[in-house]
């Protein structure tokens, strides 16, 4: 073997890695290079689109999201992190290939992999089923109030919807605490933020108070905060006096209810016990309200409907 056979022998190795790197390196540089941009523009569109939402929604009241403006955050949330996945799994399919991996040689093992996988990912297959429906039905959505039950968790979770996607649910609840819950865990959803909310105050008597002195008085309390120019933006209509809800046997209860914007149940309630105990002490009693704020009801819906 002469000197030049030996030189070309020795640079063979060198030039096929040159090659491959000129061809194949190259272009798995440029898919990768390709899908971080990707993956930028798909973040940068949808938080675009979001702020879009926010824009269009702002000229409508600034206390209250509408249903639909909720569903289309939501909606372009789901399909921002959608497009992640597909970006990446297409990126590592094309890196494959650029290695010279036959892609029909590891269909079977990936076959295998796979049910060993599904085993292992039921609940995650469960969280991206759950959120599927959560979305297509609307259930809430981006600003939504909420309160959560998860399996296996016996105090339910309240708070604000600050992200959705087909996984996982995250919440902030009224300390401050982000809640990330997985949307297959969630077996009961209760919105206290669909279409509108209500106040309930009920409000502790002696019995040597007439139940018509009570009345009238809370009925005045209810008119005069309609009327305040703080709380009329947050109050669909006056609240209403609905009568005596329990008796014991030195005091009963009267009902105050007040319908209000998506959200703005609790502020209401606050403000209305404030009133109320202000009312009768004006009048000579020091009372104690308490407050349960809910949701409307298929009954509430029929009446205002």
């Amino acid at each position: 073997m002469t000197t030049a056979s030996v030189r070309h022998l020795s640079l063979t190795p060198l030039t096929d890695v040159g090659l491959w790197a000129r061809t194949n390196g190259l272009q798995i540089i440029l898919i990768v290079l390709g899908a971080i941009l990707l993956t930028r523009f798909a973040n940068w569109s949808g938080a675009r689109i979001t702020s879009h939402i926010d824009e269009l929604n702002s000229g409508e009241d600034v206390l209250v999201r509408s249903e639909a403006a909720k569903h289309r955050h939501a909606l372009a949330q789901v399909i921002t992190w959608v497009s992640l996945v597909v970006i990446y799994c297409l990126a590592a399919v094309l890196v494959v290939q650029r290695f010279g991996i036959p892609l029909s040689g590891i269909v079977a093992p990936a076959t295998v992999a796979g049910v060993a996988l599904g085993f292992g990912a039921q609940r995650i297959v469960q969280d991206i089923l759950a959120g599927f429906f959560l979305i297509s039905e609307r259930q809430y959505g981006f600003g939504d109030v909420i309160r959560i039950n998860v399996l296996g968790v016996g105090t339910p979770v309240t708070g604000t919807v600050e992200e959705v996607t087909l996984r996982i649910t995250q919440i902030r609840s009224l300390d401050g605490e982000v809640i990330i819950t997985s949307n297959g865990q969630i077996v009961q959803v209760t919105n206290l933020s669909r279409d509108w909310a209500r106040a309930v105050v009920d409000v502790p008597l002696p019995a040597t108070v007439g139940v018509d002195r009570a009345n009238e008085v809370l009925k005045r309390v209810g008119e005069q905060a309609y009327r305040d120019e703080r709380l009329r933006p947050l109050l669909l209509d006056a609240p209403s006096v609905m009568g005596v809800e329990s008796i014991d046997v030195d005091s009963f209860n009267v009902r105050v209810i007040a319908r209000t914007l998506p959200g703005r149940q609790f502020e209401v309630g606050r403000a209305l016990r404030a009133r109320i105990t202000n009312a009768f002490a004006a009048t000579g009693l020091n009372v104690s309200t308490t407050v349960d704020s809910a949701p409307p009801t298929s009954d509430d819906r029929e009446e205002r409907d």
